[in-house]
């Protein structure tokens, strides 16, 4: 019962607050603290039923070095993401046309916390770990990497391509960030930045999401296999590729600090180690 009453909890609240940012959107200031907190509260949540659930202190998202992870993790999904976007500059064509929306970025900021924080509980908080305890660290990162690509063939503009690279790129890089550090606070931060190096920064398409306006004006066009189309550079081969190369790097951290879990051994592992600082 403990995955429904978690899995629950964090759903309604993502709903919720889903909901009331969008319908904020067109006031940029109130969707920026309409997100946070979103973001806030569902943290809080999740650390309130998974503390109920689990008689346990719910370590992954303990504040003792939460602000350090974030940062570490918004420095690597923004550094993923201006590479994605040099490789389409020299590959294919990037225009920056000067400023855009300042006021579009500061809502997208909101929005992209709350998107960042919520997914990350519900797929890697809550899916990816207790499926882990049972079925071992890759039957886990698989089976949430494939549900994570697939939920967002619900976008606008989806593609099974675009599904299939969020799988690799986003699903599996999350969880073994997730993995290396026991913490959720490296891959909010990672998806946090991602997202908002795309959307609120250099203005493209967000998984296909018709995403408004960020700080920049720009103009993307070339080979889909280059700049992801209609799904946005997420679709890119680049995305995947340094993806899959973060995802490597961050499992190989995982099964030199001992963190993964084989699936003989994996009722043996109760509680998520913290943050390594």
């Amino acid at each position: 019962m403990r995955f429904v009453w978690q899995l629950l909890a964090v759903v309604l609240i993502a709903m919720i607050g889903g909901q009331v940012v969008a319908t904020v959107e067109d006031n940029p200031w109130l969707q920026l603290i309409l997100g946070l907190v979103t973001a806030v509260l569902a943290v809080l949540v999740y650390g309130w039923v998974v503390r109920r659930t689990e008689h346990r202190p719910s370590t992954e998202v303990a504040r003792e070095g939460a602000e350090a992870a974030i940062g570490r993790g918004m420095l690597i999904g923004v550094a993923m993401f201006g590479a994605v976007i040099a490789n389409i500059f020299v590959n294919a064509h990037y225009e920056i046309n000067g400023l855009g929306s300042v006021t579009g970025a500061v809502g997208l900021f909101g929005f992209m916390a709350a998107a960042a924080v919520t997914e990350e509980l519900i797929f890697r908080g809550v899916l990816f770990r207790i499926i882990e305890e049972r079925a071992g660290t890759w039957i886990a990162l698989a089976l949430t990497g494939v549900l994570f690509g697939a939920s967002h063939l619900l976008n606008p503009n989806a593609s099974l391509w675009g599904a299939f690279a969020i799988a690799i790129e986003a699903g599996a890089m999350l969880a073994a960030a997730y993995a290396a550090t026991r913490s959720l606070w490296l891959p909010i931060g990672l998806h946090f930045g991602w997202n908002f190096a795309a959307a609120g920064i250099f203005s493209v398409e967000v998984s296909g999401n018709n995403t408004p306006q960020g700080l920049l004006d720009t103009v993307t066009s070339g080979p889909t296999w280059v700049t992801g189309g209609d799904f946005g550079p997420e679709g890119s081969v680049y995305a995947v590729l340094f993806g899959a190369l973060l995802t490597i790097g961050f499992l190989w951290l995982a099964h030199r600090r001992g963190n993964l879990v084989p699936r003989r051994r994996a009722d043996r592992v109760t509680t998520p180690t913290t943050l390594p600082r």
